[in-house]
């Protein structure tokens, strides 16, 4: 990688994350995960955002893994920079390869969300994807998005709740830190206590059919709707630094 557009966090450690599963860096890879869990949960964070969104913005997607929400950032907010932190050297350095291939410019760092090397109030969009679940020091995380969000800046919050990662299916395949799993209701008191904003018209809680124990199939085969009143799988949510 270029060294102007890679930098390392001197004190990261291992005991501050979880590493994926194999099963996990593999799913990263697959197009179930390109188009019906990164892509869906980005299209439905745009219907949230606020009118109009930044102009030129710069984006820090925390927990980019392979990068591959770089080439849907740029289609839909024509960036002025981009910038993918992550833990995992190996990931970065195919997300470096493939969003140079796509002719993509991205900054990288190797660090822990809680730790970004930005400077106060230089960013327009945070974007956190399915990586909320994977993080020990969530508050913190918080904290540093806030910091580096310029005033109105937009955190954009898409992630699996405890009733989906305590799963027997998600505890067999993935690996997690399991304590710090959160309800939907949980981690919005969790935002807003950070001090974003959280609108009601900016949540969203979707039931997909892969966050459901039987993957959809009584829906799907039977044409049996999913009860009502139930404990949510997923949040999406648009939060507004004050």
């Amino acid at each position: 990688m270029d060294s102007v557009l890679y930098r390392r966090n001197a004190a990261l450690t291992p005991s501050m994350f979880v590493p994926e599963s194999r099963f996990g860096v593999w799913f990263l890879k697959t197009e179930t995960w390109a188009v019906h869990v990164l892509a869906r949960a980005l299209k439905d964070l745009e219907r949230l955002m606020p009118e109009p969104p930044p102009q030129d913005p710069t984006i820090v997607d925390v927990g980019c893994g392979r990068g591959r929400s770089f080439k849907l950032l740029q289609d839909r907010f024509r960036p002025n920079r981009m910038i993918g932190i992550d833990v995992d050297a190996a990931m970065l350095e195919i997300a470096a390869e493939e969003t140079a291939a796509a002719g993509l410019r991205v900054e990288f760092q190797q660090t822990t969300s809680s730790r970004m090397m930005l400077d106060d109030q230089s960013v327009d969009i945070v974007f956190c994807h399915q990586t909320f679940h994977h993080l020990m020091d969530q508050e913190a995380a918080l904290s540093e998005f806030y910091r580096v969000l310029k005033p109105g800046g937009l955190f954009l919050f898409a992630e699996s709740t405890r009733k989906y990662i305590h799963s027997p299916m998600i505890r067999l395949l993935f690996r997690h830190p399991m304590d710090v799993q959160r309800s939907a209701d949980e981690y919005l008191t969790m935002i807003r206590a950070a001090g974003f904003r959280v609108d009601e018209a900016a949540i969203s809680l979707p039931y997909l059919w892969w966050s459901r124990n039987d993957l959809g199939l009584l829906e799907r085969w039977f044409g049996i709707k999913p009860p009502r009143n139930r404990e949510e799988t997923l949040l999406n949510c648009v939060a507004v630094k004050a």
